[in-house]
């Protein structure tokens, strides 16, 4: 019938991915020619060169030498094997794993949700030319075990209006899986001198290897499940399953898979968790995964999304990797697009449409409207976060609607209906883009190297030499004062935009503050969530109430303010429109045109010191950019960060806080513990402590 045909693929669109995977795979394979020459090139400069230095000791040479021979050395031996992250960012459920599964071609690899709650670590997906499937599981380590322990033994004292408490039953669960059952009912020493009834290899690490995938994620699955409150199984499993559960203690996973077709080599996807950990450890690797990844899937289901917000929380902490993060795109995932109810459907749409009869043609439309309406939701977001001129912002496709049930089935729509090849080809154009431009600062490098060597082997007339040496020493201090002050410059409109964030915080902190501590529904079940975000200093990373963090909503007001002028000035990765690139970029030209001249009036030769110079100009400004990228999530974070040092004395006060009404008590001394630090100038400090940051990097 209709669906039947439907479902096929066209053969033009399959010719058209076909040629520009072709197109691709050509690029890479000439890249990687080219990276190659240049390596031989370079270790036979290398060896050339530990020769001489062996046998000849020439003043004022060898230290010159000896500099370029490690800067050779230093040359990463394959710059195009450098990872590029692609996060997978979402809440359990919301079918991650089960999209990775379809991506990496492989069905059924990773543990799915389904009826059983996954693990809350980051899992790292990548490929090697080896042919084994393997996985590295990384334990905590005892230290970083115990921090946790003492929190959750807290979490376990006995208080008025226990019961239907969530947190505590959490608690108890990951305390009965390490130690065994009746175990969370001992104190934190008792615990700390108990044996595991887990078997804890001493290593931290456990290693799989298999040949084959089905092999592996059998074996993994018993590691990364995590029980849930929610989950019958605690009590049916056996002794044995239970020397295997170690779950709480996982800081992350670690997933290779031999090289394939449809996944680039040197990407790394992230199965990254929507919420964080109460783990300090883990949760403190959450945030460096999302700062890492260059690209950044926000994965929510269909029935989430359809007709619904967006995931402000998910979508919020998307954005911030645009802010203090390595991140240059982003894209809302929908999955089980395939899912549908006809007759209820057909009753929704609006009079006058053309009549659908078939279900592949009412789930590609409702997948269109929705994803247009998402879209401008998406982009409405974005524009309130980022510059005008961001590439993320005239991208097509910011939301995409997949299916992996369909992927594998094909019942309704066909691959290409499904979107998962369209994710596929996405990546490998982002791929070929980015190994392109490595490629590029890698030949750069080469060149100042050996425009290095033969500086040092010229013969120049040394007393000459120093003459031009002290006149451009005087023009480039000059510039090197001006960027100083062009870099005042782009932080000056910072400066109102932090005032104003400022008087914003003070006027609307209380308001922030009530919708943590007072509950429209009661506080029962809640108190225990308050206790565990004071434990963690005002972060907490709860399955039932999603992430708390008190003090970076108290910062929000400040961060709506700042945001849009923040991209402006930090998007050195995005656009030379940015306002650092751009004063940096001014700074290089400049050099440059100086010695250009010098050499058009013939006061210079254009092949020593000055082409050295000339060259270096371009590698320096690369390396200041990359020590920016790396500076910029402190800075950004230092609102935040001010906020929490400033109210961790009332966190801990509140912990502390035992008996009768602690829920009250608790909600007395956060709520004038802020008060008082407000009074005090907290806002006005967190502000005068960015600024700080924005000037280290002077």
């Amino acid at each position: 019938g209709n669906n039947d045909s439907a479902i096929e693929e066209t053969p033009r669109k399959k010719r058209k991915f076909i040629n520009s995977q072709n197109v691709e795979d050509e690029a890479l394979r000439n890249y990687k020619k080219k990276q190659k020459a240049l390596r031989t090139i370079l270790d036979q400069s290398c060896r050339k060169l530990s020769e001489f230095l062996s046998l000849h000791s020439v003043p004022g040479t060898t230290d010159g030498f000896g500099y370029i021979k490690n800067r050779l050395t230093g040359l990463k031996p394959n710059v195009l094997q450098d990872p590029i992250y692609v996060g997978l960012f979402g809440s359990t459920g919301a079918g991650k794993s089960t999209l990775l599964n379809a991506i990496i071609e492989k069905k059924f690899f990773l543990p799915v949700s389904g009826s059983k709650t996954c693990t809350s670590c980051v899992v790292h997906i990548n490929t090697s030319r080896s042919k084994y499937h393997e996985a590295k599981i990384h334990l905590l380590d005892d230290e970083e075990w115990k921090d946790e322990l003492k929190a959750l033994v807290a979490l376990m004292e006995l208080e008025e209006n226990s019961e239907n408490d969530n947190e505590r039953d959490e608690a108890a669960l990951k305390i009965r899986a390490i130690y065994g059952r009746g175990a969370e009912t001992k104190t934190y020493r008792e615990l700390c001198g108990a044996k595991p009834v887990v078997s804890i290899p001493s290593s931290r690490c456990i290693v799989f290897k298999e040949l084959q995938a089905e092999e592996l994620s059998e074996k993994l699955d018993m590691y990364i499940r995590a029980q849930s409150i929610s989950d019958d199984t605690e009590s049916e499993t056996s002794e044995e399953d239970i020397k295997m559960q170690l779950w709480p203690l996982i800081r992350n996973v670690e997933v290779t898979l031999p090289r394939s077709d449809v996944i680039p080599e040197g990407v790394i996807f992230l199965d990254i968790p929507g919420a964080g950990d109460f783990n300090s450890k883990r949760d403190a690797m959450w945030k460096e995964n999302i700062n890492k990844c260059s690209v950044i899937w926000v994965v929510s289901s269909f029935e989430r999304i359809q007709g619904k917000k967006i995931d402000e929380n998910l979508l919020n902490e998307g954005m911030k990797a645009f802010q203090c993060g390595m991140c240059r795109d982003i894209a809302l995932v929908a999955t089980k697009s395939d899912t549908l109810d006809l007759e209820e459907y057909k009753r929704e749409r609006k009079k006058g449409q053309k009549p659908i009869t078939n279900e592949h043609d009412a789930i590609l439309e409702r997948n269109e409207t929705v994803k247009q309406e998402k879209s401008k939701v998406m982009k409405k977001q974005l524009e309130k976060k980022l510059p005008s001129h961001s590439e993320v912002l005239q991208k097509a496709d910011l939301v995409y609607t997949v299916s992996a049930r369909e992927y594998w089935q094909g019942r309704t729509l066909s691959k290409e209906e499904t979107e998962i090849p369209k994710l596929r080809e996405f990546l490998r154009n982002f791929y070929v883009s980015e190994k392109r431009k490595m490629l590029k600062d890698y030949a750069k490098e080469t060149l100042v190297i050996f425009a290095l060597i033969q500086n040092l082997s010229s013969n120049q007339d040394k007393q000459h030499l120093q003459v031009r040496k002290n006149g451009l020493k005087g023009f480039i201090m000059g510039k090197i004062s001006e960027l100083e002050k062009d870099i005042e410059k782009c932080f000056t409109p910072m400066e109102q935009h932090l005032s104003e964030g400022v008087n914003e915080a003070k006027r609307s902190y209380e308001t922030i503050i009530s919708t943590f501590l007072k509950r429209d529904r009661g506080y029962q079940g809640f108190h225990r969530t308050l206790k565990a975000v004071c434990l963690k200093n005002g972060v907490f990373a709860s399955r039932i109430f999603d992430r708390i963090d008190i003090n970076e909503s108290l910062a929000q007001p400040i961060y709506d303010k700042i945001d849009a002028t923040f991209g402006q000035i930090f998007r050195i990765q995005m656009s030379t429109r940015a306002m650092l690139k751009a004063s940096l970029v001014v700074f290089r030209c400049a050099v440059q045109q100086r010695l250009k001249e010098s050499e058009t009036k013939k006061l210079v030769t254009f092949s020593g010191k000055h082409l050295k110079l000339f060259l270096q100009t371009d590698f320096i400004i690369n390396e200041i950019e990359k020590v920016i990228l790396q500076r910029k999530a402190d800075i950004y974070h230092s609102l935040s960060a001010s906020i929490q040092k400033d109210l961790t004395p009332y966190y801990e006060e509140a912990a502390k806080i035992r008996g009768s009404q602690a829920y009250q008590r608790m909600q007395n001394v956060i709520n004038q513990g802020l008060k008082n630090e407000v009074e005090r100038g907290m806002f006005e400090k967190a502000k005068e402590d960015m600024k700080s940051e924005l000037q280290k990097l002077k």
